[in-house]
């Protein structure tokens, strides 16, 4: 497998390879051992929605250290796990609801990964094996409710709070990549998985000794510095080094 997306063709939900913007169909369970259609079908009509649906959403703090500085807060010494519902999720071309105009509302540009099998108790050396792949998400945020709030849930889960996708990516190392935030066209969020306190297989560890994960969860691995606030009318385009881009709207 490589880039994995997930469509709708009238009522007809399905999973297919992308190969040069091309859609091959999955045959089979994309968490098995999947085939995929030889030929490619018209994409005439087809919506691309979120691609996977998790029972369980899980995002990260503070987990780059230029982003620690820039909200004033202290390197964790573990990773900081919270819920984000999945009625928050939003595909690829969709549209951000604010709910509260008065309120600041922030973008945060975060790689996730996208899990394939279930687990618990899995150690760093071992949990690439468990992971499907990478995903492009954003963190929508109201920094009023969280700077008034101890718990981060509701400030994050607001419907259309956490854009995802358009694809899973199958074939990535995670280890070294570019993140970016385009706001209108302009550079907001520059940084690198390099920069991840706690990567990609110790985050997975970590959530796994503490709850099940199962194939299609998401963990939200962090956002480096650079937040800013959104307005109606925004464009938002989230750039991650190896993945397709995320293209979202604030309504």
């Amino acid at each position: 497998m490589a880039a994995i997306g997930r469509f709708q063709q009238g009522d007809h939900i399905f999973h297919a390879k992308v190969v040069e913007g091309e859609l091959f169909p999955v045959e089979g369970d994309i968490f098995g051992s999947p085939a995929f259609a030889r030929k490619p079908i018209p994409r005439k009509g087809i919506k691309t929605l979120v691609p996977v649906v998790p029972s369980k959403i899980i995002a990260v703090g503070i987990n780059y250290a230029d982003h620690a500085r820039e909200m004033g807060r202290e390197l964790p010494k573990e990773p900081l796990i919270w819920f984000k519902a999945t009625t928050s999720l939003l595909a690829d071309g969709g549209k951000i609801e604010i709910p509260f105009r008065e309120h600041r509302t922030d973008f945060e540009v975060e790689l996730g990964i996208v899990i394939g099998r279930k687990i618990r108790n899995v150690a760093p050396a071992t949990a690439a094996r468990y992971i499907l792949g990478y995903t492009t998400g954003l963190d929508i945020s109201d920094r009023t409710i969280q700077k008034a709030e101890s718990q981060w849930a509701r400030c994050k889960s607001f419907d259309t709070f956490t854009p995802l996708g358009p694809y899973v990516e199958t074939k990535l190392d995670p280890r070294e990549l570019t993140i970016q935030l385009f706001q209108n066209g302009q550079l907001r969020q520059n940084s690198n998985t390099q920069q991840l306190i706690f990567n990609c297989p110790q985050l997975v560890s970590f959530i796994s000794t503490n709850l099940t994960l199962l194939p299609g969860d998401v963990i939200l691995t962090g956002t480096p510095s650079g937040v800013g606030p959104i307005a109606s009318g925004d464009r938002l385009e989230a750039r991650i080094q190896g993945l397709a881009p995320l293209n979202i709207q604030v309504k």
